[in-house]
């Protein structure tokens, strides 16, 4: 087995001494192809070589399948996670041929947040042993290695370039080279042990120094980032805004746990009017009623460091979650008599300029270049204000949004738009293990607002207002042409078509005699979209699962699940829009929507425990798939004997899509050259298992370009029927 190793990489040393390895972002719009290529290949092994120390702090491989939070997967999932990343984005950007192991692949690809398309349930998995995650590891590395070593590729490196899902893959690892960080910090203590690599800070004792507010003068914000760029951004990052910023003032110093201190012992954790709603459901949810990493012993208070249980630090911040923030604000007003508050992420922005914050980097409390733990709030100036950069994340009172200009990268369009629910809060900042993309400069972090990280909030005075609420209604184009192709009012005469689909599925399953009198029957609709098929089979299924690869169809059928209504965007002409509003009640569809579950899945590497149905649908589906071979050649195992398969397909190919020598058909066979058709092919590969019940037939569909452009297509359905 090949492995890659840096000379620089230490493991007897603390990585705090070895800042050489992540001390820096690649500069990508800058240098020749070949410097590039070499400091890239450091770049992504000297990531593989940190991620896996970090995992190198648990005690025992029982350890790795322990939960550490009910919200998230064990830590073996983790470990696989980053590079099934690699894989899955390299395989579908086609520069990784095939799966290097499409079992781990399918099983380490989606649940790292708390979505409800996440798959968290244990009894779903079988969980690779740690040895399996290891060797899939490496392989993964010689492969990365490999591509790196012989793929071409021009100067910049930008979102087209063959090497941004390599630098995607590297930062993707980083943001969960943190996130792990907290999950070995929420096992017992007897789960985890510590490491040289990742030493705390000694100054456990220092004195605690008094915080005051300074001020900070107006100011304009004004972004304006674009591809290509300098360094690595996600999606969310790109784009432009523009904001003036009042006069206000800021606290000096993060707020650290002694000051803390004082809110928990005024009862803030008890009295209600400190915490809003939604922090007050947490607050009577959460059994503790203090800050989550502290500790009560009977020597007093304690912190829970990522490896240790060491005595209060009370001049380190304190880490909460937004809700505990914010009622400490709210506290700390009242009793001042100020307005006290949490900035909005402009205003942190004006901070960090006011404050000169960049020039002071190399002083900063992050990118593990002091230590695995805090350090006391007054250890690391910017200007006259301390911690601006580093140490803990920051909360902030903005809900995170699109700037002007936004779009999602194709390759990763789950990466932001799942989390523009006005549910998940900016922090800004980062923390002392944060690297890469996160201390850039540009980065834009979002989480749940009652999830932990390595995460504290410094607060400020102002009267201004902070919008807290941004318009909800879906304005990604692709999205919103799937709201109205499901939900949209039926065009010259022809029927909707998802609603067709679905009852279509009923006659047929009522026409076959195995099924007539079951009220117990099962559908798993495959390629679902925003949902509307998957409704209407709950009206005449007992239970509908619908599976889609992109989230953020998953999450518009999700919504309607939850609220029922659905708000987008679409064009009337030009640059002019039309409002949309659609709900469940219309169709009478909201009685049944809880029979159906929707989830996150790759329809060519399903996860294995998606069987066990009387009735597969799959509409439009084939011409969307990087591999449609292998799921019609999967599809068997998913269905019970008897089993029925509804497949639509209009046969659209696109190399773009789906690479040619994949299309079941619209081709010249190269050995006799006569054209191939698709359902001759799909006719050869489902004939195995399964016998044709009806004559392939078309249906019509009409999908809305414009107010007065419509696209009217054709697509040919199939039903088979699964042999006993």
């Amino acid at each position: 087995m090949q492995t890659f190793t840096i000379d620089a990489f230490e493991k007897t040393q603390p990585i705090s001494q070895q800042t050489q390895l992540i001390s820096h972002n690649i500069v990508l719009n800058q240098g020749n192809v070949e410097e590039k290529r070499a400091e890239i290949k450091a770049y992504f092994n000297q990531t593989f070589d940190v991620y896996e120390a970090l995992f190198e702090t648990l005690a025992t491989d029982d350890a790795y399948y322990m939960r550490p939070c009910s919200l998230r997967h064990p830590l073996i999932f983790y470990f696989g996670h980053t590079a099934t990343f690699f894989t899955n984005k390299l395989v579908l950007a086609k520069l990784f041929n095939e799966r290097i192991n499409p079992k781990i692949e399918s099983m380490c690809a989606v649940g790292v947040d708390e979505m409800s398309w996440d798959d968290l349930n244990d009894a779903h998995y079988d969980w690779p042993t740690v040895q399996e995650v290891r060797d899939y590891r490496d392989q993964v590395r010689a492969a990365v290695n490999q591509l790196i070593d012989t793929v071409e590729f021009t100067m910049p490196i930008d979102w087209q370039s063959p090497l941004w899902p390599v630098m995607m893959g590297i930062e993707h690892e980083r943001i969960h080279l943190e996130t792990s960080s907290v999950l070995i910090r929420q096992l017992p203590i007897n789960a985890v042990k510590p490491s040289a690599m990742f030493p705390i800070c000694p100054s456990q004792e220092s004195e605690v120094p008094e915080n005051e507010l300074l001020p900070v003068s107006a100011g304009d914000i004004v972004i304006n980032h674009q591809d290509p760029a300098e360094y690595y951004g996600w999606d969310n990052e790109y784009g432009q805004h523009r904001a003036f910023v009042d006069e206000f003032k800021a606290s000096k110093f993060l707020v650290s746990n002694a000051e803390f201190l004082e809110f928990v012992e005024a009862g803030g954790y008890e009295t209600e009017t400190f915490w809003d709603e939604e922090g007050n459901r947490w607050r009577e949810y959460s059994p503790v009623k203090h800050p989550s990493f502290w500790v009560q012993t009977s020597e007093g208070w304690a912190l829970r460091s990522m490896t240790e249980e060491i005595p209060m630090p009370w001049s380190w911040p304190a880490e909460v979650n937004f809700h505990e923030a914010a009622a400490f604000c709210r506290w700390k007003s009242k009793m001042t008599g100020k307005s006290i508050r949490l900035p909005s992420e402009d205003e942190w922005l004006r901070l960090r300029d006011f404050s000169g914050a960049m020039a002071y980097q190399d002083q900063a409390n992050w990118n593990l270049q002091k230590y695995a733990s805090s350090t006391p709030v007054d250890d690391s100036p910017a200007g006259e204000f301390f911690d601006i950069l580093g140490n803990v994340w920051q909360w902030t009172m903005t809900p995170i949004y699109p700037f002007d200009g936004f779009k999602v990268h194709p390759l990763y369009d789950d990466f932001t738009t799942p989390t523009y629910d006005n549910r998940h809060n900016i922090f800004k900042g980062g923390s002392w293990i944060s690297t890469g993309n996160e201390i850039n400069g540009h980065s834009r972090y979002a989480f749940r607002r009652h999830f932990f990280q390595h995460a504290g909030f410094r607060y400020i005075e102002s009267d201004a207002e902070v919008q807290t609420e941004f318009s909800t209604y879906e304005t990604d184009v692709k999205v919103a042409k799937a709201c109205e192709f499901h939900y949209g009012e039926s065009k010259f005469g022809v029927a909707n078509f998802a609603k067709t689909i679905a009852e279509l599925a009923n006659k047929v399953i009522q026409e076959d005699e195995t099924f007539t009198k079951r009220n117990d029957l099962k559908v798993i609709e495959v390629g679902c979209s925003v949902g509307r098929t998957s409704f209407e089979l709950a009206r005449y299924f007992n239970e509908v699962t619908g599976l889609d690869f992109t989230a953020r169809n998953i999450r518009i059928a999700h919504q309607l699940q939850t609220t029922g209504s659905v708000l987008y965007t679409i064009p009337q002409e030009g640059e002019v829009m039309d409002f949309e509003e659609r709900t469940l009640s219309e169709y009478d569809l909201d009685k049944f929507a809880t029979k159906c579950e929707f989830l996150q899945q790759d329809a060519s590497n399903m996860k294995p425990i998606f069987t066990g149905y009387d009735m597969m649908v799959s509409a439009n589906l084939l011409e969307k798939l990087y591999e449609p071979k292998k799921f019609l050649t999967d599809i068997s195992h998913r269905l019970n004997n008897g089993g029925l398969l509804l497949l639509a397909s209009s046969y659209a190919w696109h190399e773009d899509v789906t690479p040619k020598d994949k299309w079941l058909g619209g081709f010249k066979d190269p050995k006799t050259g006569e054209n191939v058709d698709s359902f001759d092919t799909i006719a050869k590969i489902l004939g195995t298992d399964f016998e044709l019940v009806k004559a392939p037939f078309d249906i019509e569909l009409v999908q809305r370009q414009t107010a007065r452009k419509f696209e009217h297509s054709l697509s040919e359905v199939s039903i088979w029927k699964k042999r006993y």
